[in-house]
Formats: structure tokens, C-alpha cells, sequence
């Protein structure tokens, strides 16, 4: 049985990192991966969706070309072959030079297969069994499929299937309306699918605020997308070439038909095949592995890392979880989760960037706070380019004058983010980034004139 200082399961954001640094600090290193190098974010989730994305804003801004006063003659046309063709070379960059990485690593041995616990330290993958004193579990998640009745029954997309077609489907009906669902629904609009949105819920990305959900709604309306809230999918059947959803809204029960389904209703951790009861790992109700503020399980020895652990659903989040675990194992550097601060994006265009805490969760807090707005519109880089949906929003703590939280929905709303995000960090007061000089024209250069601008929280 061969033995190894540490083992890692799954080749995601964390894993690689860690490996690299644990055999940098003299130790030897086994790392397994069942199936694609570079786990979510290379193969079916940032980098391929990003280069589809990417895609789908040139064909619509190819249809504004008259805005800007640029002249195309005849219809643009969206290749959808070569689309996927562009995205499968962009992904095969990243997960190859994972792979190669990890294969030309002094120090670190490549398993290939499926690793499971069989023993609170022992891994068996592939016919052989594997031990280590220090064992890192960073398996991801996969699309989560709510209990609707004939689901089981049509072929349905997730956003991993959604990966392999090369072709556009005629009318693309998303179950769910979150950041996901909304992406895809953009991109594949712009591609020139008819596309329907169905959320359960009462609004769009019900985690936002009640302005930013509304905003969003909007302008993928504008787009043609049919959105659909508080509308709960009771059934799916086949109708000949379509699939069918059966919808309970407003007490009546309508039919939505379309050529193809993606479900899009979340994500659950790839958990439940890892023998974790072997191992007596604790996990959740939902499976997500149990860890404390470093990142360890209830077993010593054991880390878990990524999606897996319920403490971030991000790619960011995952590097992050690698830079404290190897922290505070290799630098006695005492890095915790509760250090981070809440932050993400979601891509549809305009991008919406987030930090901390959103309007809502601020009021709920009770704290005295401000709050400035302003519109894209009123932003000069914005109206210039001719991007000018959407709004920027900032809460600041009345009695430190540190930032709580911010929304920026707009052009570049995605980078800009990080002016805040940054002062955040620094527990510094919102003064110092409302004196700073920003350089124009940008997006940025409008935060101190918000700080300028804060009023109380009514």
C-alpha cells in the first residue's frame, strides 16, 4: 500500500494549489481526479461559460453596430459550431496545462479513477489503496434536480450538458432564475434562441435586493426573454419535439413549450459516492462536508476544500480555502473563513459586482447606516459606450464610517467592485476612497463623488 504524506482528492481550484506548495515544502504528495482536470471552473462553469458569454455580447453588439454609426450590411449570423469550437480551445488550454502540470510535478503522483474512503485515513482508487496522515477532499459540486414529477421522464440540459451542444436551440426554457439560469438565458437570447425563464420564487435572484432583482428583470426582458415569477413547475412531459412544463401561477395552471430544458435549481456536493461514512466524516443534511473556521473536519487530519464544504460556492472562494489551509499548515499563519468578506458577480450584461452585505440584510442589522445611489446613466464612461442600464449602490456604517456592503449593477460593475471590496478589507472609513483621485473617464472615478453623497438609511 503505497504511503504519502498527504492526499488530495480532486483537481478543482484548491487542489493543484495545495499540491504545489506541499511539495515545495518537502512532502510527498498523491492527488486523484476521477474525470476532467481543473474540476468546474476550467470545464462547465467560469471559463467556458465566460467564452460563451463572450461570444453572445459580440453578436449583440454586432446588432447595435448602427448605434455607434458602424454599417453592416445584411443580418449577423451566429455560428454556433464555431462557438463551441472557440470555448473548447479556450477550456483545453486550462485543463491540459492543469493536467500537464500536475503529471510533471517532482514529488507528486497522479492517480486517475474514482478515490473513495475505505478507513479514516486509507483512499482505495483505481485497485489500489493509498494512506496519508493529512487528507484533502476538494470534489466540487454537481447541478441539483428539484422532485418534479416526469422530469425523470424528458431529456433535459444542466450546465454541464450545456457544454456539449453546438447548436442553437430553438426555444431554451430555464427552470430557475437565479445567477446560472440567468446567464445562460442571456447569452443563448443573444445567440438567437426564443428563451423562457420560470422561477418559483417572487422575483429574479432572490438573494439580491428588491432594485437590483427588479433591474435585471428588466433589461433581460428588453432582450425578449419571457420572464416568469412565482410560477412553480408542477410537471414536465414530451409533446412530440417539445418539452412541455406544466405551470401553477396565480391559482391557474398553464403549459410552457419548447424545444429544449435546461434545469438550473442549484448545486449539491459531490459527497455522496466518497465513502465519507467510512472515514466517520460528519456532513450536513444537504451533504456538504462539515468544517470548522480553518477549513478542518470533525476528523484530525482531514481538511475539506471548494463546493464541497457549503462555505462558498465560487472559484474564488476555493482558491481561498487553499490560501488558508496552507497558511495555517505551512506558514503558521492563522488565516480564517470568518476573515472573508462576501463577494461575487454575476455575468449577465451588465455585470452586477457584490460585497458584503445587500440593503436588506443591513436593515435587518438595525444599525445606523447610509446609503448613496447612482444611476449608469449619470456615469460619463457608461453613457459614452452606450451601456447605460443599471445603478451602483453603496452602504456605509453611520458611526464607524466603515463600508457595510455594496451593489454595483453596470458596465464593468464586475472590476469596480474591487475599489470597495479592497477598502473593505483594510477596515479603513469610507473617507479614505471618498478623498482619493480617480482617473477619468472610468466607472471608478464616480465612487468618491457617491461618498460625497451618502444619506441616512431611511
Amino acid at each position: 500500500m503505497p504511503n504519502y504524506d498527504a492526499i488530495i482528492i480532486g483537481t478543482g481550484q484548491s487542489g493543484p494549489a495545495l499540491a504545489r506548495r506541499l511539495v515545495a515544502a518537502g512532502r510527498k504528495v498523491a492527488i486523484i481526479e476521477r474525470k476532467l482536470f481543473g474540476g468546474t471552473c476550467v470545464n462547465t462553469g467560469c471559463t467556458p461559460t465566460k467564452t460563451l458569454i463572450a461570444s453572445a455580447y459580440v453578436a449583440h453588439v454586432a446588432r447595435r453596430a448602427a448605434d455607434y454609426g458602424v454599417r453592416i450590411e445584411g443580418s449577423v449570423n451566429v455560428d454556433m459550431k464555431a462557438v463551441k469550437e472557440r470555448k473548447d480551445a479556450v477550456v483545453a488550454v486550462f485543463r491540459n496545462g492543469v493536467e500537464q502540470s500536475l503529471k510533471t510535478l517532482q514529488g507528486c503522483t497522479v492517480y486517475q479513477g474514482h478515490g473513495r474512503f475505505v478507513a479514516e485515513k486509507k483512499i482505495a482508487v483505481d485497485g489500489s489503496e493509498l494512506a496519508a496522515d493529512q487528507i484533502f477532499i476538494n470534489v466540487g459540486a454537481r447541478a441539483a434536480f428539484p422532485p418534479i414529477p416526469g422530469l425523470d421522464q424528458v431529456s433535459y440540459l444542466t450546465n454541464s450538458s450545456m457544454m456539449d451542444i453546438d447548436f442553437l436551440p430553438a426555444h431554451l426554457v430555464i427552470l430557475g432564475g437565479s445567477y446560472v439560469g440567468l446567464e445562460f438565458a442571456q447569452a443563448y437570447r443573444r445567440f438567437g434562441s426564443e428563451v423562457t425563464v420560470i422561477e418559483f420564487g417572487p422575483r429574479l435572484i432572490s438573494r439580491e435586493d428588491d432594485d437590483v432583482s427588479h433591474a435585471v428583470a428588466e433589461f433581460l426582458k428588453e432582450e425578449g426573454i419571457d420572464v416568469r415569477v412565482n410560477s412553480e413547475v408542477v410537471g414536465v412531459e414530451k409533446q412530440g419535439n417539445s418539452i412541455a412544463a406544466k405551470v401553477k401561477s396565480a391559482g391557474s395552471i398553464s403549459q410552457i413549450a419548447g424545444t429544449h430544458l435546461l434545469v438550473a435549481t442549484g448545486r449539491r456536493p459531490n459527497t455522496d459516492d466518497l465513502g465519507l461514512d467510512q472515514a466517520g466524516i460528519g456532513t450536513d443534511p444537504r451533504g456538504y462536508i462539515q468544517v470548522d473556521d480553518q477549513l478542518r473536519t470533525n476528523i484530525s487530519g482531514v481538511w475539506a476544500m471548494g463546493d464541497c464544504n457549503g462555505r462558498g460556492a465560487f472559484t474564488h472562494t476555493s482558491w481561498n480555502d487553499f490560501e488558508i489551509v496552507s497558511a495555517n499548515l505551512l506558514d503558521n499563519d492563522h488565516r480564517r473563513v470568518s476573515d472573508r468578506i462576501t463577494a461575487y458577480a454575476l455575468y449577465t450584461d451588465p455585470p452586477l459586482g457584490r460585497a458584503g452585505m445587500t440593503e436588506a440584510q443591513v436593515r435587518k442589522t438595525g444599525k445606523p447606516a447610509l446609503i448613496s445611489t447612482m444611476a449608469m446613466k449619470d456615469v460619463m464612461r457608461a453613457y459614452e459606450r452606450g451601456e447605460t442600464k443599471g445603478f451602483m449602490k453603496i452602504l456605509v456604517d453611520r458611526d464607524n464610517k466603515q463600508i457595510l456592503g455594496a451593489s454595483f449593477l453596470g458596465l464593468e460593475g464586475d472590476e469596480v467592485i474591487h475599489c470597495v471590496l479592497d477598502i473593505m478589507y483594510a477596515k479603513a472609513p469610507y473617507t479614505v476612497i471618498q478623498r482619493a483621485m480617480h482617473i477619468h473617464p472610468t466607472v471608478s472615478e464616480f465612487i468618491p463623488t457617491m461618498m460625497d453623497k451618502l444619506m441616512p438609511l431611511q
